[in-house]
């Protein structure tokens, strides 16, 4: 009984051990990036403003019919490729 009241007190002390290791880490980590994120911030990405030059039409049907036609036409030819290596 003394052996598995020891191994038990082992096996405790073990997971304290690396629970609070592990928490450590986290709040080291977190200052760590908050002090380089006031260093280094990233860069703001400037958008352009979008001209509203797109057909209605387009605009409600969603994908444009030129840019379904080259997707058909791109999977017709890698089926016709990969067909002949069978």
């Amino acid at each position: 009984m003394q052996l598995f009241t020891e191994a038990g007190t082992l096996m405790l002390a073990g997971m304290v051990f690396v629970f609070v290791f592990l928490g450590l880490l986290v709040v080291f980590i977190n200052t760590v990036l908050v002090k380089l994120a006031q260093t280094y911030p990233d860069p703001v990405v400037q958008r352009k403003p979008q001209h509203n030059s797109i057909n209605k039409k387009e605009a409600h049907d969603g994908v444009s019919p030129s840019i379904v036609a080259a997707i058909s036409s791109a999977v017709t030819q890698y089926r016709q490729q990969h067909s002949k290596k069978k």
